[in-house]
């Protein structure tokens, strides 16, 4: 079997052997049909994207997927509690995924990134970097959410290694071990019962004045939890695994991991553009079935769910598939 068979058989054995997959997605990018307009685009080919695109390719459906290549979790080792997954690589995981949705003939992967949108009378149209243009009757975002790092030296070198945002995620393989909580007030103390679950050896870092109410401070002194307030300026790491953090005062402490709640933004602004409502926390606003305030538009994934994980992409994808889908049929039958 030649690398190019091996390729377009499916892709999990060309994974097994240690073969790079993006070769794919530039095999099928390269034999794009000579049409720039589809049923549904895509803009965002990681698990959400895929997994609506799965869907929709189903379905018989012409979908395009466009992708910039910079998903929010690059620098994560390995991804947990997203079941016949759990331990794999996230790049793996999205390699998999990716290879099984380009076997639909109707499913078209373009790497290129979306840069603006617009009505048409048909629908949308979306531009990309490169300067094309492609139509579709209904629009998905699956864009996922750009964090914003603290300006605290090796915080953006640790995020996602040992800097980790999500107990269900990432708590279990840092069970018993020391522990921070970089946050403060209702986040804060959200987050330390569910990580004083995992481990007892936890401390508050408020990173400033302390930001809870009397019955939360009681709480926490219940519980042992420390509060420290002085100011971060640096996490000393190595290859990204947090070995102290430093503060202004000079003195430091040693840990293993620390839990962040630091704020976000959407990695496009094309939505908002389009005229599809934030929430109050910078979500794209949905219903539950994943439609946004533009009719046609829907949005999936991180970008419109604080279920930031694997499994919760996936099911939303799905979901928005299926609804784009009987959306388009109600209108054709």
């Amino acid at each position: 079997m030649t690398r190019r068979e091996l390729i377009k058989s499916g892709g999990a054995l060309a994974i097994a052997l240690g073969i790079p997959l993006p070769v794919l997605s530039l095999t099928k990018q390269n034999h794009m049909k000579n049409t720039a307009n589809f049923d549904v685009i895509i803009i965002g080919g990681s698990y959400a994207g895929l997994s609506a695109a799965m869907a929709l390719g189903r379905s018989l459906r012409k979908v395009l997927i466009i992708d910039a290549g910079n998903p929010c979790n690059k620098q994560t080792p390995h991804s947990h509690n997203f079941i016949t997954q759990d331990g794999e690589q996230p790049a793996v995981i999205a390699a998999k995924a990716k290879a099984q949705v380009l076997k639909y003939d109707t499913v078209q992967f373009l790497e290129d990134k979306a840069i603006s949108g617009e009505r048409s009378k048909k629908g949308f149209t979306i531009k990309t970097g490169s300067g094309a243009k492609y139509s579709s009757k209904k629009l998905i975002f699956a864009t996922g959410i750009k964090d914003i790092m603290p300006k605290i030296k090796g915080f953006a070198e640790c995020w996602g290694i040992s800097v980790i945002h999500c107990p269900y995620c990432h708590g279990y393989e840092f069970r018993s071990q020391k522990t921070a909580i970089m946050a403060n007030g209702e986040r804060a103390f959200h987050l330390a019962s569910l990580v004083h679950n995992l481990t007892k050896k936890l401390i508050i870092l408020t990173n400033g004045n302390a930001n809870f109410d009397d019955t939360q401070l009681s709480k926490l002194n219940q519980n042992g939890i420390e509060i420290i307030e002085t100011e971060i300026t640096e996490m000393e790491h190595q290859n990204g695994q947090i070995q102290n953090v430093v503060f202004k005062n000079g003195k430091k402490i040693s840990l293993d991991a620390l839990y962040a709640g630091i704020p976000f933004e959407q990695h496009t602004e094309i939505p908002v553009t389009l005229g599809c409502e934030l929430t109050e926390q910078g979500y794209i606003k949905v219903d539950p079935f994943q439609k946004t305030s533009i009719k046609g538009i829907y949005a999936c994934g991180d970008n419109s769910s604080m279920m930031r994980s694997v499994a919760n992409a996936v099911y939303t994808g799905n979901m928005v598939g299926a609804m784009v889908n009987k959306e388009l049929v109600e209108e054709e039958f």
